[in-house]
């Protein structure tokens, strides 16, 4: 994929944080881009913040419902007749201590985080066969170091890394790549919280949005399927 001009990129959960980020970078690099969500006021706003209207595609989905993903993947199909790149972005997090963490939030993260990943992958792996694309999920730091108040979201995260690991097993056959993408503290809305210049320290989208970049340049023979990103040094508080 070294001449990324007109590839067709689908990113769930891409109206802010690192959806667009990754959004803007692909768009810079002459990518088709199709962004979802659930909220389609927020989709209209990202399209029109990222502008290039005939390369930006939005489309109303909710992860953790597979038809409608399979929607979205028809949609984009009908649209550009192709589709290259997967970034399965959307993600949800609760925090409490596991005794007072509820039912309704471990449901949510597990549908959101897990069954979203699966559900994506499998809307969209008919159409990455065909065009041996890449499918990338972004997970977390949390897939890998566990922490207190953080159960459910550690489970969720745990199990995306470990789902993508084996996906990548199952897809390379088919010249497929798959990575995961394991960030540390993102400048994002996540969790509800505001972006601002306290924020300078973490890692921004748009460095995400590079990262993936370089991903989709990588020379063929070569997978980095497990890609741990964090801060270059932490918050000097």
């Amino acid at each position: 994929m070294n001449d990324l001009k007109n590839k067709v990129a689908y990113i769930t959960g891409g109206s802010k944080g690192i959806g667009y980020g990754v959004a803007k970078a692909l768009l810079k690099e002459g990518m088709r881009v199709a962004l979802s969500g659930r909220s389609e006021a927020s989709l209209r706003k990202a399209a029109e913040s990222l502008g290039s209207r005939d390369r930006v595609l939005t489309i109303p989905s909710d992860v953790g419902v597979l038809a409608e993903e399979q929607n979205a993947v028809n949609t984009i199909l009908d649209h550009w007749g192709q589709l290259d790149v997967v970034l399965a972005n959307a993600g949800v997090g609760h925090f409490a201590p596991v005794d007072e963490l509820s039912v309704d939030a471990w449901k949510q993260m597990i549908t959101t985080n897990l069954d979203g990943v699966f559900y994506t992958l499998k809307a969209s792996v008919d159409a990455l066969k065909a065009s041996r694309g890449y499918y990338i999920t972004v997970a977390s730091l949390a897939g890998t170091n566990f922490f207190a108040s953080g159960a459910g979201y550690n489970a969720t995260k745990f199990g995306v890394v470990g789902f993508t690991q084996a996906a990548m097993l199952d897809l390379r056959p088919y010249d497929i790549k798959v990575s995961t993408i394991m960030p540390g503290s993102v400048a994002t809305h996540f969790n509800d919280h505001t972006p601002s210049e306290q924020d300078a320290w973490k890692i921004q989208p748009g460095d995400i949005g590079i990262l993936v970049v370089d991903l989709l340049k990588m020379h063929p023979r070569t997978l980095p399927s497990k890609i741990e990103v964090r801060p270059t040094r932490p918050d000097k508080k």
